[in-house]
């Protein structure tokens, strides 16, 4: 990453855009605490990230990671239950109301009826709304998702950003999403950032970020950018590759 300078707005939904390798995941990680920046500070709330217990970071913050791993003797309802952990420590008691967030998260993403299946005996697709549904549960004013959407088939695509971005206009919250998907951030997302090669190509709103320019520049193909419906839509023209034969 270099001389990334980046303020994310309270209660809105910011789409982390750019092609394989631009740095995205990495940015992730040192907005969460899992790396360090070579120079400058990360702040959560005002405060260095790098001063505050994971306890203290969790309460504020969720994070799910590109891909999750956990012992798949564990059950769904078991997962979803460790969002507790930030509030009631690991031997802490579990309050009725935690349970009915946790209930809620799993009818989220439509895992109600398998709570008491074996993470082992879930699909790819499954798995990772059970992960969603972890981060949810955790009821953070900020979270952080690394490419959430991606090996979910189509109807959970759109209920999972569906609930998202209610999430932002409902309840205030902040959210940070990494998505390859330009046309789901044009459909999401306020604001965008788009990256390449670890450094800021453009950030603000998603609509000014996003333009035929910008996706030239940062993915190296050709699109049109065209409103339908109220809609904006990013459209590849084919192999037209910018800066190829």
């Amino acid at each position: 990453m270099h001389d990334i300078s980046l303020r994310f707005r309270p209660g809105r939904f910011t789409a982390l855009v750019g092609a394989n390798g631009s740095g995205k995941s990495s940015l992730m990680r040192c907005l969460i605490g899992l790396a360090a920046p070579e120079a400058g500070r990360v702040l959560l709330d005002g405060r260095p990230l790098a001063s505050q217990t994971r306890r203290q970071i969790a309460r504020r913050l969720a994070y799910l990671p590109q891909s999750s791993i956990c012992p798949d003797h564990l059950t769904v309802g078991e997962l979803v239950e460790l969002a507790g952990f930030a509030r009631t420590g690991l031997f802490g008691t579990v309050r009725a109301a935690d349970r009915e967030g946790y209930r809620e998260a799993l009818r989220t993403v439509g895992l109600a009826g398998k709570a008491a299946r074996q993470l082992s005996r879930l699909s790819g697709g499954e798995r990772q709304r059970a992960f969603i549904a972890l981060a949810l549960a955790q009821d953070t004013p900020v979270l952080l998702m690394d490419e959430p959407v991606n090996h979910l088939d189509l109807k959970y695509q759109y209920a999972v950003l569906d609930l998202l971005r209610d999430l932002v206009t409902g309840q205030g919250k902040t959210l940070v999403v990494v998505l390859h998907d330009l046309n789901l951030a044009l459909a999401y997302a306020d604001d965008a950032v788009l990256l390449k090669q670890g450094r800021v190509l453009a950030q603000g709103p998603a609509r000014q970020v996003l333009d035929a320019r910008a996706v030239a520049e940062g993915f190296g193909i050709a699109a049109d950018l065209r409103d339908l419906g109220g809609r904006r839509l990013c459209l590849p023209k084919g192999a037209q590759m910018i800066g190829m034969p």
